[in-house]
């Protein structure tokens, strides 16, 4: 089955079209042994818009309304009818085209005397024929619909796994690092001092010798477990390597990977402190990730900004424009966003806007630490 549905979607839709437009007109022909002039005409143009009916489906379906008139089940009428079914969610629209197939197969051609009773039957026989096509356009469509959501479902648990082993990993560096800073820093600082008293205490040439070498490859340790605490300390990278933590400088590159179209404007002056770079990045990071978990097709503006005595950044995204996930989320990273905000004296805003987006406004005082 699905080895056979793989070479259907294989044919170009072109083919499809003209094959359908065949069928319909055989079936006109097949069905009406002796068309007038003005029946002929009708059935060209029903069958002839089928080659638009991917662009302009109700249209297409209008003009394929007169085959209908000539005979019973046209397969104009039903080709139309599914394609409209297949890309219209508005199912009071389909009610009526349904409708409007039945009353037209089921009226008499050429107009005569109406028999009520049989009218009614044809009209009945109308509406099960003309439901079927609908019914099937959308199961096509619902098909589809569950397709994309179970993947982006299983996109946003892979991420959510990601974030997860990035957790883990931070705080294990975060462990290592603490252990390091308060032993190994602590010895290594001793050694130092005591290095240093012992160069200056005796007088002793080769003594002194080495205790200023001591002194001096202490210091040089304590310089590169400085900087291996801070690369312990990143919680950003991949889990094969150790990064240091982004700043204002990687926030182009985060936009460009995101996944989502947003843009970025504005600019910071280059003076801004390192805590307050990653405070900012952090902020944009947490906002665009829950535009791509909650907000699925919306854009969004990574908008940068200094007034008077403060600096931040604003993400506003529209709302979205597929039904959106529903994912378990406990607001951890919000919370976070507000604690660094916190630190750094500032405060975090976040909530929804009046065009049924949502925005994150992030605003630190100037000069903090």
């Amino acid at each position: 089955m699905s080895r056979a549905r793989a070479l259907w979607q294989r044919v170009p839709a072109p083919v499809i079209d003209l094959a359908l437009v065949a069928a319909a007109a055989v079936d006109v022909r097949l069905n009406n042994w002796e068309p007038t002039r003005i029946e002929v005409a009708l059935a060209a143009v029903g069958c002839t818009a089928l080659a638009f009916r991917r662009r302009f489906p109700f249209a297409v379906f209008l003009l394929t309304l007169p085959v209908a008139l000539m005979q019973d089940v046209a397969v104009a009428v039903l080709a139309a009818l599914f394609t409209l079914a297949e890309r219209s969610r508005n199912r009071r629209l389909l009610a009526v085209c349904v409708a409007l197939a039945a009353v037209a197969s089921s009226t008499p051609w050429p107009l005569a005397e109406v028999d009520r009773t049989m009218t009614a039957v044809f009209f009945v026989y109308g509406l099960a024929t003309a439901a079927a096509p609908v019914l099937f356009g959308q199961l096509l469509q619902a098909q589809r619909d569950l397709a994309r959501r179970l993947a982006e479902i299983e996109e946003a648990r892979e991420h959510e796994r990601t974030l997860h082993a990035q957790a883990v990993l931070a705080r294990e560096r975060a462990q290592l690092a603490r252990e390091m800073h308060d032993v190994v820093s602590h010895q290594v600082s001793l050694i130092a001092v005591r290095a240093g008293a012992l160069q200056v205490a005796t007088r002793d040439v080769d003594a002194k010798e080495a205790a200023r070498t001591i002194r001096s490859l202490s210091v040089t340790t304590l310089d590169e477990l400085r900087t291996m605490v801070t690369l312990l300390r990143a919680s950003g990278g991949d889990a094969t390597e150790l990064t240091p933590q982004p700043t204002l400088a990687d926030l182009r590159k985060l936009v460009e990977s995101s996944g989502s179209d947003v843009q970025l404007t504005g600019e910071l002056p280059p003076t801004v402190s390192t805590p307050t770079q990653r405070a900012l990045y952090r902020t944009v990071q947490e906002a665009l990730t829950n535009v791509r978990k909650h907000a699925p097709g919306a854009t969004a503006s990574v908008e940068l900004w200094q007034d008077g005595e403060g600096i931040g950044v604003t993400v506003t995204n529209t709302p979205s424009t597929r039904p959106s996930l529903s994912l378990p989320s406990s607001q951890q990273g919000l919370v976070g966003l507000r604690e660094r905000a916190d630190i750094l004296h500032g405060t975090l805003e976040a909530g929804p806007t009046a065009e049924g987006g949502y925005r994150v406004r992030l605003r630190i005082p100037l000069g903090a630490d």
